[in-house]
């Protein structure tokens, strides 16, 4: 989970929340359409193009507005951006695994999920060469049940962080060569973060 730097809410979504008056008042339910696409575009680009969970690549096609705190929560306002995140899976196949946002759904326990807004968030999970993930400390219960809420540790999660790995595993690469590999990929590329930024870090980082 790589920490997300939340960035000031756009003008326009401040001018469109401005608009609101006697006969109409901005909910999230209004937000559409140009503006609710305005909205997530934003909250991709703060995020390097990674899901806020599982650091998959984000697509236009592949990507929703998730609450951090959820929309039931009567206590948050729901227009607010500061709680606003952009997660993986707007639509899923069938025979497709729930992770994720989608797999999180209403659930937030402040005491219990970690959130990728926290300053510590990047060193609370420990990754192996495999894909898998885990807690890097086995007294972290929150990041455990994080891990299991957020579905993290499934199959299709751990195949494709094995894919990302692949590559520094090349027999022929020297350690250096290694490193400064890994040097290339944590950069942030025309505004955007490779894939399972924290997995390689975690491995390769400091080869």
């Amino acid at each position: 989970m790589k920490r997300i730097i939340k960035q000031r809410e756009p003008q326009a979504l401040l001018d469109w929340k401005g608009q609101g008056n006697a006969a109409w008042q901005p909910s999230y339910a209004a937000l559409r359409g140009a503006e609710k696409e305005m909205v997530k575009k934003s909250l991709m680009s703060e995020q390097g193009f990674l899901c806020c969970y599982c650091e998959r690549r984000l697509t236009d096609e592949d990507s929703h507005i998730e609450h951090l705190r959820p929309q039931s929560d009567l206590q948050c306002d729901p227009l607010d951006y500061g709680n606003l995140l952009c997660s993986c899976q707007q639509q899923i196949a069938r025979g497709d695994p729930r992770h994720c946002g989608n797999l999180k759904d209403d659930w937030f326990d402040e005491h219990s999920l970690v959130s990728p807004l926290s300053e510590r968030c990047e060193s609370r999970f420990a990754y192996s060469g495999d894909g898998q993930i885990r807690v890097a400390n086995s007294e972290d219960h929150a990041a455990n049940i994080t891990i299991k809420k957020l579905g993290l540790d499934i199959r299709k999660l751990s195949d494709l962080r094995k894919h990302a790995i692949t590559p520094f595993n090349d027999p022929s690469l020297t350690n250096d060569e290694v490193r400064e590999f890994a040097a290339k990929y944590l950069e942030l590329n025309l505004g955007k973060y490779g894939e399972f930024w924290t997995t390689i870090r975690h491995l390769f980082g400091g080869v």
